[in-house]
C-alpha cells in the first residue's frame, strides 16, 4: 500500500465495513426498503428475496471494506472492487428519478444520501489510475 492511497482506503474501507455490518444485522423493514430501491433500478433483483438481498449487499460491503483496509491487497484490486461496487450505487442513483431534481442530475432531498456515493467511485478510479501509473513507471 502506498502512503498516498492510505487516507482514501482507510476512510472508505472503514465506512463500507461499518455499513456492511449494520446491514447484516438490519431488520425486515430495512431489508424490504433496500430491496425495493435496488429492484426498481435493477429489475433482475425482484426475484431475490429481500432478506437475502440485504445479506448479499452486506457481504459485498464487508468484503470491499476489508479489501480497502487490508494493506496486503494491491491498490489495483482494492480499486477495482470499490469502482465496481460504487458504479452500481451511482447507476442506482441515475435510474431512480425520485432521487434527482426533475430534469437534472443534481440530487433531490431524498437523493442526497445516495448521490454522495459518487465520491467512492472517484476514490476507486484514483486507486486504479495510480496502479496503472505506478506500473508504467517500473
Amino acid at each position: 500500500m502506498r502512503a498516498r492511497t492510505v487516507p482514501g482506503r482507510v476512510t472508505t474501507g472503514a465506512y463500507l465495513l461499518h455499513s456492511g455490518l449494520e446491514h447484516w444485522n438490519g431488520g425486515e423493514e430495512q431489508a424490504s426498503g433496500l430491496h425495493t430501491m435496488a429492484s426498481n433500478a435493477f429489475p433482475f433483483l425482484k426475484s431475490v428475496p429481500p432478506r437475502r438481498f440485504q445479506r448479499l449487499l452486506s457481504a459485498v460491503e464487508i468484503a470491499t471494506g476489508t479489501a480497502l483496509l487490508a494493506p496486503v491487497v494491491p491498490p489495483a484490486l482494492a480499486g477495482a472492487a470499490l469502482t465496481g461496487f460504487s458504479a452500481g450505487l451511482v447507476t442506482l442513483y441515475a435510474r431512480t428519478p425520485a432521487l434527482r431534481k426533475p430534469g437534472s442530475i443534481w440530487p433531490s432531498q431524498a437523493g442526497i444520501g445516495v448521490s454522495k456515493d459518487v465520491w467512492m467511485l472517484g476514490i476507486g478510479l484514483d486507486l486504479l489510475a495510480g496502479a496503472v501509473a505506478d506500473r508504467r513507471r517500473r
